[in-house]
């Protein structure tokens, strides 16, 4: 041991500062470890989390009514506030019906593609798919949204369509629809709910396609040859194993409806989400309590969100 310590001074004194730093680095692999971990850790800590304890700490200050100053003394006032009034609640259940709704969507659309690209493409044509749902992820998110309302519009494309096809009354049916409809598709609840599910439907597809590509063939086909028809081998074989890979996409397609603000600004009936009233409370009604109240809420969610799907075992498939 000596005699390498000694060999190891010599190669520091050899080399200089460098080699000296790299031995003593060496020698020390918990520093080392330390000493990579401290600047994105410092930057998590102040810059994440510091950022939610301040939000933290607005949300348990008021506002006063005359004033319109904020008062800080501790108070849980916004709170009562956020969760008696019938029109906060109204906005909380209808974004999180949203989310709902476009993650089991979004699910039901990305399945078939995610299971053709892996079980039934070719290898071009699997990468013809790939190339087809990663390239409309790099366009610019507004110019996309403002494209879905003008294809959307009552002038738009897809009203066009309808009158060829013959099913005009069929979208009218459709935009008759209470809660759900409006004058157009881009003035409605469901024209918003298509956006939705076209602009996070990647973030399904890939986790899915990813979760399938782990399958093996093996047991679909052992499953095939007990005598289980392909229902039953969906049922009991696939679904279980892709299941993380479902989950880990409903992780991003839940969370992103939650705290989207600028689709429920640009398509769809008024009506507010919570991203809007976060949006609208801390600039102009300037009730930054409220605001932070708000931006509370889809935390939680998103919480026990993470906490159901964990089970499911969706990190894994991260």
């Amino acid at each position: 041991m000596p005699l390498v310590n000694a060999a190891a001074a010599s190669l520091a004194n050899a080399g200089g500062p460098l080699r000296a730093l790299s031995t003593f680095l060496y020698r020390r692999p918990t520093f080392y470890l330390l000493l990579l971990l401290v600047p994105p850790l410092l930057w998590l800590g102040t810059v994440y989390l510091g950022t939610l304890f301040a939000l933290l700490t607005q949300s348990i200050y008021s506002i006063d009514e005359f004033t319109a100053q904020i008062v800080r003394t501790p108070t849980l006032a916004t709170y009562r506030q956020l969760v008696t009034q019938p029109a906060n609640l109204d906005i909380v259940t209808r974004t999180l019906t949203m989310a709902i709704c476009v993650t089991l969507a979004a699910a039901l659309v990305a399945f078939p593609i995610a299971n053709y690209m892996v079980r039934y493409a070719s290898s071009r044509t699997k990468a013809i798919f790939y190339v087809a749902v990663l390239v409309p992820m790099w366009a610019s998110y507004l110019v996309k949204v403002y494209a879905w309302r003008l294809i959307l519009a009552k002038e738009g494309i897809l009203s066009w369509l309808f009158q060829a096809v013959g099913a005009q009354g069929v979208l009218d049916a459709i935009l008759r629809l209470p809660g759900v409809g409006g004058p157009s598709l881009a003035s409605s609840y469901i024209g918003m709910f298509i956006v939705f599910v076209y602009m996070w439907l990647p973030y399904m597809i890939l986790p899915i396609a990813a979760a399938l590509e782990r399958v093996p063939a093996s047991l679909i086909q052992a499953s095939a040859d007990l005598g289980a028809h392909p229902g039953q081998t969906f049922r009991s074989v696939i679904l279980p194993l892709v299941m993380p890979g479902l989950a880990a996409g409903s992780v991003f397609t839940f969370s992103l409806t939650l705290g989207d603000y600028i689709i429920p600004s640009i398509v769809g009936a008024p009506g507010y989400f919570i991203g809007m009233m976060v949006y609208q409370q801390q600039g102009t009604a300037g009730n930054i309590p409220l605001a932070a109240a708000f931006s509370i809420v889809p935390i939680i969610l998103i919480a026990l969100y993470l906490s159901l799907v964990k089970r499911l075992g969706a990190f894994d498939a991260m």
